[in-house]
């Protein structure tokens, strides 16, 4: 029996979006079984289109080769501003986008469970995610998790 690694992915951001996408990938490589459990703002990882921002505010360890005050960074297009910076970073950095880490997640057959309850609280179309993506509530992160020998909050 493989070794079994589970997270749970609660964020939506750009930044946030990395870590479960890598854990998982390199779990797989590493000889393990991974689940990912996306759940509130973490179900926008599993839209078609991942067109995510990041936010330097309330993020103080955001490297930004500027500081921004925190009132500057409330104003408009500041979020767009600052996502445009990191885009380009990881770009120029070369790391790969976020649909080359899903897209190879999902090659690596990393299991990907939608919170049910969630997308019923958000109201949220189903047609709008990506077709490899399974449905359950809570109880299916439990049930993965406890079978887990790592399990990860995101």
């Amino acid at each position: 029996m493989n070794k079994r690694m589970t997270l749970i992915a609660t964020k939506g951001t750009l930044d946030w979006a990395y870590p479960p996408f890598i854990l998982s990938s390199t779990a797989v490589a590493l000889g393990y079984d991974s689940t990912i459990f996306f759940t509130f703002y973490g179900l926008k990882l599993l839209e078609k289109n991942l067109d995510l921002q990041v936010s330097p505010l309330g993020n103080p360890g955001m490297p930004i080769s500027v500081p921004v005050p925190i009132v500057v960074q409330a104003l408009p297009g500041v979020q767009s501003f600052v996502t445009s910076i990191m885009k380009k970073k990881i770009e120029d950095k070369g790391v790969a986008s976020l649909d080359e880490l899903r897209d190879l997640c999902l090659d690596a057959e990393v299991k990907f469970i939608a919170c049910q309850m969630t997308v019923d609280l958000f109201e949220i179309d189903i047609n709008t995610f990506i077709d490899e993506v399974t449905y359950a509530g809570a109880s299916a992160f439990i049930e993965s998790a406890g079978h887990s020998d790592i399990s990860l909050y995101i």
